[in-house]
């Protein structure tokens, strides 16, 4: 059986370009028997950036919401968050022990800001490091990542690698990434890649009010109503296309081509559409972010099973380094 593992920060609510460029599939992903997956809620990671406590405790409980709402299976795999873990700090100043200033000056969440070093925090400078940890720790075998992630992973493989060489035993499984070359580019409101940091993302779960003036909102061309529109080159059938079923898509491009069918006629179709397929997943987040008991029970049930694997991976590397 393969050991598949996910991390997934904790920075505010999931959004409809997480939903279907990574939650959805990592749930499909993970109903294969062959596989037994762990994705755990980074909050570790998010204080290089996020510092106000509330909003860290409620961005975790969202992303818990989230994956349960959309049917992760946490009695056959497990969910957690990061920080339950603290035997993964321990891992980490091991593992840092072994890797090279040289090398971190290359990880692409350093060199992103490199240019300012006031904004670079010891979090940021060694975050491949407890990402490795992460890794290491539950004898990972396959770590799904996009194509700026991959770094990461070799630094995780080239560390396992380095001290099983150094102490002449099998302390880590060393992983391989994971590539989906077909990953999809989820379009935000403005036509870039939706992004938190672009402030153009559809969060799903707002109540509709709300929700409908995101949708709304999303830029279009000056094409008149009565006039046939490409839908092709429109921000609003992008999204509508990557949700609704052959015949939906088919008959809103027909619609584009027609004319007399204006953008807010579109806008209010992809909204329509957007209740319609996620009301059980709507229905189902509202509940449990109501229940937070619920929410933490879930997650230390998680907890406890990634405690009960990590654990022996971390005393097999106290024996060999000699604590």
């Amino acid at each position: 059986m393969a050991r598949i593992l996910t991390g997934i920060q904790s920075s505010n609510i999931p959004h409809l370009g997480n939903l279907l460029g990574a939650i959805i599939p990592a749930i499909e992903m993970s109903k294969d028997p062959a596989n037994n997956s762990i994705y755990f809620i980074a909050d570790l990671h998010s204080l290089t950036s996020i510092k106000d406590a509330e909003f860290r405790r409620e961005s975790r409980y969202a992303v818990a919401a989230t994956w349960l709402a959309f049917g992760f299976d946490t009695d056959r795999n497990i969910l957690f968050k990061q920080s339950a873990v603290p035997e993964v700090c321990e891992l980490t100043w091991y593992l840092s022990c072994f890797m090279s200033y040289q090398r971190l000056q290359l990880a692409h969440s350093f060199k992103d800001k490199s240019e300012n070093l006031a904004d670079v925090n010891a979090g940021l400078f060694t975050y491949p490091v407890l990402m490795a940890a992460d890794i290491l720790m539950y004898d990972t075998n396959i770590v799904p990542v996009g194509k700026d992630q991959k770094q990461h992973v070799e630094f995780t493989r080239d560390l396992a690698e380095k001290m099983n060489h150094h102490y002449q035993q099998e302390i880590f499984v060393v992983p391989q990434e994971k590539i989906d070359e077909n990953v999809m580019v989820i379009p935000g409101t403005d036509g870039r890649k939706m992004s938190k940091s672009y402030n153009n993302f559809i969060n799903i779960f707002l109540p509709e009010k709300e929700l409908k003036k995101t949708v709304m909102s999303i830029v279009t061309d000056s094409t008149p109503l009565e006039a046939p529109k490409n839908p092709d080159t429109d921000n609003v059938f992008a999204l509508y296309k990557l949700l609704g079923t052959p015949e939906q898509v088919a008959d809103i491009r027909a619609k584009y081509l027609a004319g007399g069918f204006g953008y807010g006629h579109a806008k209010t179709a992809l909204l329509e559409l957007i209740l319609d397929k996620f009301k059980e997943q709507r229905d189902a987040y509202n509940r449990f972010m109501n229940d937070k008991a619920m929410l933490e029970s879930e997650l230390k049930k998680g907890a406890d099973k990634a405690r009960a694997i990590g654990t022996p991976v971390l005393d097999r590397v106290r024996k060999a380094t000699g604590f």
